[in-house]
């Protein structure tokens, strides 16, 4: 078996080089098509009977793949959406094998001729005025803690920013002083955004003398508060007003 013919060198060099020194992705992009490749090639190496390091390019038929996606539905339980990105992944690893190795070409056009499947978009939710400002009253803002979630959840409403990009947010991207703010969204994209005078002030309080290279946002334990970390505040306080807007099932706070 030569090294051309081996899937794994090809995956190594796929996520070693190719997503970081071509592509320039994220951590958490790279992150992702790692995991989805892990799933992947445990797969494949459970039909083909072998182990993972003896998986050849082609083990990865069309067949192989419609199967790895089924499985990922039934067996998994997965989403289509998780579903579509999985398939993305092995396209873009297909291209990848394709665009070097010419005798690969046409097991390339196989793969990524596997179509991705259609879902209906959800409606994307927002909050009336009254709802919002119960959950921004919601925290207890005579606490540390009570603080930081009032200034997370103005500062949410205020940019528009989503949970993993109000995670990542550094206090060197915040410049108070001229009230903006620049974010760093999906694919390494940066925005500036305009910040109201009170979320000026709010955040300014929060982040006192820290170092510009320390998160804005930080946990129960002083350190960098996670994107589901956002969520579970969000649930928590959108909890306590329930009983006022019983239709304030599931805030708006996208990942």
């Amino acid at each position: 078996m030569s090294e051309s013919t081996t899937l794994g060198p090809w995956v190594r060099r796929f996520l070693l080089e190719h997503l970081v020194a071509d592509r320039n992705l994220s951590m958490h992009t790279r992150r992702s098509y790692r995991d989805a490749l892990i799933i992947l090639l445990q797969f494949a190496a459970e039909q083909r009977r072998r182990s993972v390091d003896r998986l050849e390019v082609t083990d990865l038929t069309h067949a192989l793949v419609r199967d790895f996606l089924s499985h990922l539905e039934k067996d998994r339980q997965c989403s289509i959406g998780t579903r579509n990105q999985r398939l993305a992944t092995i396209h873009s690893l297909a291209r990848y094998i394709g665009e070097r190795s010419p005798e690969h070409l046409e097991w390339c056009g196989q793969v990524r001729l596997i179509p991705y499947k259609r879902a209906a978009r959800p409606a994307v939710g927002y909050l009336d005025k009254p709802e919002l400002d119960a959950l921004l009253a919601a925290p207890d803002r005579t606490t540390r803690q009570g603080q930081r979630d009032y200034a997370l959840l103005l500062f949410l409403y205020n940019s528009g920013a989503r949970a993993d990009e109000a995670a990542q947010l550094c206090i060197g991207d915040l410049a108070l002083d001229s009230a903006s703010v620049r974010i760093l969204g999906k694919g390494g994209k940066t925005r500036v955004c305009p910040l109201w005078p009170t979320t000026v002030s709010v955040l300014r309080d929060l982040i006192g003398h820290r170092p510009g290279d320390e998160r804005a946002f930080l946990n129960r334990r002083r350190e960098p508060i996670t994107r589901f970390g956002i969520h579970a505040l969000v649930e928590r306080h959108a909890q306590s007003v329930r009983q006022r807007f019983p239709d304030l099932v599931h805030p708006p706070v996208p990942m």
